[in-house]
């Protein structure tokens, strides 16, 4: 239960930046290692544009969800899935919340133009499209009358969003787009948002089903969700190998970001396989997921810091 109004950062959700900041930095340091090249002003201001694109799509995500009813039917909220429930307790909260998704955007926005003040004119359409995007998608992935994540898309756009997009989106503000080191790390960081958006719909199967909200996991059922649960991270683990293996010259330190498959999928797979369709008992794998996620993002940056230092 919520026993206070919630601050700005618990709004706009900021501790789940994590999950565009790691396509940022991997999008930065693999330009960097394609060209040798660096620039901190343009990395601060593509910084900045990705956080005030995620704080605007996590405020929309939270209004849509509550004025469109799936909020108010989900029983299974916690701290993996479902909104936040800020709205619910707070109805007088929404001018507010408006506010904040419409400032971050402006502020992204502004990043943006800042950004494309200081890169190559070759790379500014790219720049300028993919900032349109992006905003399209912090909105209408729940907003009427796109609603993406009501129409079985929401799962590609968070891919497009958190992966590609951002990725290339960080190369670009250094000057290098679709570099082979660029395209072939590009899935990675989308894959592992997807799952946990994957995982927070197994969740909140009933409310979303309950409320139209038709995801991919609400179209399959959670008895082949779960499958593609296990899918999804069996294609990032291979794309991290790949990596590794065959794309970055000396790219063995990038597989370290699979130390939590081995300490953490298994566990996390079989609570998954077993209580697919039981919300409650999967909060648990939601946590191990989350820390995946964490963990991996970390160590995929680490893993191409250390590439860096060591040439």
């Amino acid at each position: 239960m919520i026993t206070k109004k919630p601050g700005l950062f618990a709004v706009m959700r900021a501790p789940f930046f994590s999950s565009i900041l790691a396509p940022l930095l991997a999008g930065t340091l693999l330009a960097v290692m394609a060209e040798g090249r660096f620039s901190l002003a343009r990395f601060f201001a593509v910084t900045m544009m990705g956080l005030g694109m995620h704080a605007a799509t996590n405020v929309y995500n939270d209004i849509f969800d509550t004025l469109q009813g799936t909020d108010r039917i989900n029983q299974h909220r916690n701290d993996f899935s479902g909104g936040t429930g800020f709205l619910l307790q707070y109805p007088d909260l929404l001018p507010s919340m408006y506010w904040v998704a419409r400032w971050s955007l402006i502020f992204a926005a502004s990043a943006c133009l800042l950004l494309l003040v200081l890169v190559n004119p070759a790379v500014r359409p790219w720049l300028i499209g993919l900032g349109v995007l992006s905003a399209f998608f912090s909105k209408y992935y729940t907003a009427a009358p796109i609603k993406l994540a009501y129409r079985g898309l929401g799962e590609v756009a968070v891919w497009l969003a958190f992966g590609p997009m951002a990725v290339l989106v960080a190369a670009a503000s250094q000057n290098v787009l679709f570099h082979p080191y660029v395209v072939a790390a590009m899935p990675i960081t989308g894959l592992s948002t997807v799952s946990i958006l994957w995982m927070g719909q197994m969740i909140d199967l009933p409310a979303d089903a309950g409320a139209g909200k038709r995801g991919m996991v609400a179209r399959i059922g959670s008895r082949r969700g779960r499958w593609g649960f296990l899918l999804i991270h069996s294609l990032l683990a291979g794309n991290l190998l790949a990596l590794g293996l065959a794309v970055l010259p000396q790219g063995w330190p990038v597989l370290a970001a699979l130390i939590p498959y081995v300490l953490l999928l298994p566990r996390t797979w079989q609570q998954v396989h077993r209580f697919h369709d039981q919300p409650n008992a999967l909060k648990q794998a939601a946590g191990w997921n989350v820390q995946i996620h964490l963990l991996m993002s970390s160590l995929l940056i680490l893993g191409l810091a250390a590439i860096l230092v060591m040439r």
